[in-house]
């Protein structure tokens, strides 16, 4: 399906010379003078290399079919990661290329958005929040008051991030997906 240059956005899927890249970054530039382009980084699915190109906004790009789906997480093994069609109970395997820094955020029984094209799978989407235990952080100091900085702590994914000060270990804590950071206590 050709589109604008211009309607690309993040997380789009491209393809260009035969090949599908997915849009890391989409940004419309208008410079006082001359024609408004499109920024847009992008790596190739087949191998990871990212590539930058610049188009006019008024540029045509071929915006691949793609099918999002709801799948579950089920577990990860050796040859990758493995989910599961809830509707159908067919299961798919998913590489560590395509899962990359979210695999630390996947949790049994998770659902998950992942992208497919022609039934192979190009890209995964994670719930925004995720559910930790803090597993690692410093105790509080007498006198530190709660609008105080936030102190280190390690989750039971293995992620540092930043807690407030009346967070102790064992604390279930919501986090967010895209960079890990706190937002409140979990209600359990």
């Amino acid at each position: 399906m050709r589109v604008i240059a211009s309607s690309i956005r993040k997380g789009n899927i491209i393809e260009q010379d035969g090949k599908l890249y997915v849009v890391v970054s989409a940004e419309n530039i208008h410079p006082g003078k001359g024609t408004p382009v499109s920024q847009i980084e992008m790596r190739r699915i087949s191998d990871g290399v990212k590539i930058s190109e610049r188009y006019k906004t008024t540029d045509q790009v071929e915006k691949a079919t793609v099918e999002e789906r709801n799948f579950t997480y089920l577990y990860e093994d050796g040859d990758g990661f493995h989910f599961m069609n809830p509707d159908t109970y067919d299961q798919v395997q998913v590489s560590r290329d395509i899962v990359g820094d979210a695999s630390a955020y996947l949790q049994e029984n998770m659902t998950v958005k992942l992208s497919l094209h022609e039934m192979n799978p190009i890209s995964i989407a994670l719930p925004q929040r995720a559910t930790l235990e803090v597993v690692d952080t410093e105790p509080v100091t007498k006198g530190q008051t709660a609008s105080s900085s936030y102190k280190p702590a390690v989750l039971s994914n293995g992620v540092r991030t930043a807690v407030p000060p009346h967070i102790t270990v064992g604390t279930r804590i919501v986090v967010m997906t895209e960079d890990g950071s706190y937002v409140e206590r979990a209600k359990d």
